[in-house]
């Protein structure tokens, strides 16, 4: 009975652990399977880890998940379709009525994207400007608030409230528990602090304090992104790199071979 009842137990846990694999399998063939799509260039994988990136901030294809900026859709192409069967995607693009008119094509050329391609066929397109626009995604639905290479410019608006209020508006769209993900070109410590506003460039302790004055726990940070070439310190900023190039031809060599800015990849949560 006791041999019966121990083999019961040891093909009961079998047969979990090959769910818990293939459920697993199936959130990673997902994210892999977007990012391998043909219909998306590859280059800029070598600098920005989209499948590292997003499994370090913990994605899952069931997931709620709100992009901040996506601007041409970089991530879009890849969030979107992973998140297309089982999750929701939420494309925080700039607000129509903007007087910007960068933003206005940018937007454009976004909601062109969406209506054109079966991938985006379930975007769900909201607006975000940090002293205007705040309603991200319902109150409380997001499992995941995303942001890549964004922060510096609310930190540089002329509004100066404008980077605490875009983290406040993550805070509040995120399910307790929830994950705020930040990906943002770094100065390093030792910098003036006077660069954050021109540079393009932000301290990391800044972004953390940021996130903690807005009620977010600091969970994990990464160096996925870290780039030891970039010094940070260039003629035009971090437009100088990759892939700007506001220089043109000028020593456009040697900031090819320095590659993207080196980024700080942080993990916050949302308490409980």
């Amino acid at each position: 009975m006791k041999f019966a009842l121990k083999s019961l137990l040891v093909a009961t846990l079998s047969l979990s652990s090959t769910m818990a694999l293939a459920h697993n399998h199936g959130h990673d063939s997902a994210l892999t399977n977007a990012v391998k799509a043909s219909e998306r260039s590859s280059e800029r994988d070598q600098y920005r880890n989209p499948v590292e990136t997003l499994e370090f901030f913990g994605f899952k294809p069931t997931m709620t998940v709100v992009e901040i900026a996506p601007g041409g859709g970089w991530y879009s192409e890849i969030l979107a379709p992973a998140l297309k069967e089982q999750g929701t995607y939420y494309a925080a693009h700039f607000p129509a009525d903007s007087s910007v008119g960068y933003y206005q094509r940018s937007l454009a050329g976004f909601k062109a994207k969406i209506a054109e391609d079966a991938r985006f066929s379930h975007v769900k397109l909201t607006e975000f400007a940090p002293s205007t626009h705040l309603d991200i995604a319902p109150a409380g639905s997001a499992d995941m608030v995303l942001t890549f290479r964004n922060v510096h410019n609310w930190f540089m608006s002329k509004d100066k409230d404008a980077a605490s209020n875009a983290f406040k508006s993550f805070y509040t769209a995120l399910k307790p528990g929830g994950t705020l993900g930040v990906v943002e070109h770094r100065l390093p410590e030792e910098q003036a602090d006077e660069m954050q506003k021109s540079s393009g460039y932000m301290k990391q302790s800044v972004v953390i304090a940021l996130a903690e004055q807005a009620g977010f726990e600091l969970e994990a940070k990464s160096d996925i992104n870290a780039n030891p070439l970039d010094t940070a310190d260039h003629p035009k900023g971090v437009w100088t790199l990759p892939p700007s190039l506001r220089l043109g031809e000028q020593d456009a060599a040697k900031y090819k071979a320095i590659g993207e800015s080196d980024r700080m990849t942080l993990k916050f949560k949302k308490p409980l």
